[in-house]
């Protein structure tokens, strides 16, 4: 499964309005892991930036004025994502202004759903966290994300940050060793695993007191997020004998 985490910066709130994109940023993941693939490009808006839009994201339009126009980097950006599910906070806003540039930049383009699967992680978010504040930066918060080097918005920064809360979002008990809805078959082939041979001799292994305990703190903190765990799972069956 190939995905692209994907933000945008933008001149303004309304592509009807005539905002244009200025910034887009995109992190490739295949099989909910990080290949290292990113795609980044700042853009030439040729126009002025409402009010406000401008100190959300810091840029000008002095830094913007050598910049390629999105003509002229849209078959760089479409291969790049062309397949993918696109995972996008509030996927409407930055759908409405891509699809825009793709039809200013020639209708041969067609629009983004034309090409990709979209998810919407907003739309995740107040499923998971109904009534709550579901912003990028109150996601960070809940899910434990480091953004307090986010002073601005940028796109290649947010999209980084999204692809952890989505994974957060996601549960990714997969990458931590839970499983997000029981699966018997697998649990019934791990503890047949941990059955094997258990009459030989296992190597002993000494902890202090101080290991003890931040072991159990971090298992505490992993039981918290995901419910429940493969080796709780191993412990509460009856026929698992398994070494000290």
């Amino acid at each position: 499964m190939r995905q692209v985490i994907l933000d945008t910066e933008t001149t303004g709130l309304s592509w009807e309005r005539g905002n244009r994109v200025v910034e887009i940023g995109c992190v490739e993941f295949v099989e909910r892991r990080p290949t290292g693939r990113t795609f980044h490009r700042y853009l030439n808006p040729d126009r002025q930036f409402e009010q406000g839009a401008q100190e959300v994201t810091g840029l000008t339009l002095e830094f913007l004025a050598d910049k390629p126009r999105f003509a002229e980097i849209v078959d760089e950006f479409l291969a790049f994502i062309d397949g993918a599910e696109l995972v996008i906070h509030n996927a409407a806003f930055d759908v409405g202004f891509l699809d825009n540039e793709l039809r200013l930049a020639g209708a041969q383009h067609g629009c983004l759903a034309d090409r990709c699967a979209i998810e919407d992680s907003l739309r995740l978010a107040r499923e998971r966290y109904p009534g709550q504040r579901n912003s990028l930066d109150a996601l960070c918060k809940r899910l434990g994300v480091d953004n307090a080097h986010r002073q601005l918005h940028g796109a290649l920064l947010d999209a980084q940050l999204l692809a952890e809360v989505y994974i957060g979002l996601t549960s990714g008990q997969e990458e931590i060793g839970f499983a997000s809805a029981p699966d018997p078959a697998a649990e019934a082939a791990l503890l047949t695993a941990l059955r094997v041979d258990t009459g030989r001799p296992r190597p002993l292994m000494v902890i202090t007191d101080d290991e003890r305990a931040a072991h159990e703190a971090r298992l505490a903190g992993l039981r918290k997020k995901a419910g429940r765990a493969l080796w709780d799972v191993v412990v509460e069956d009856e026929g698992a004998a398994l070494p000290a």
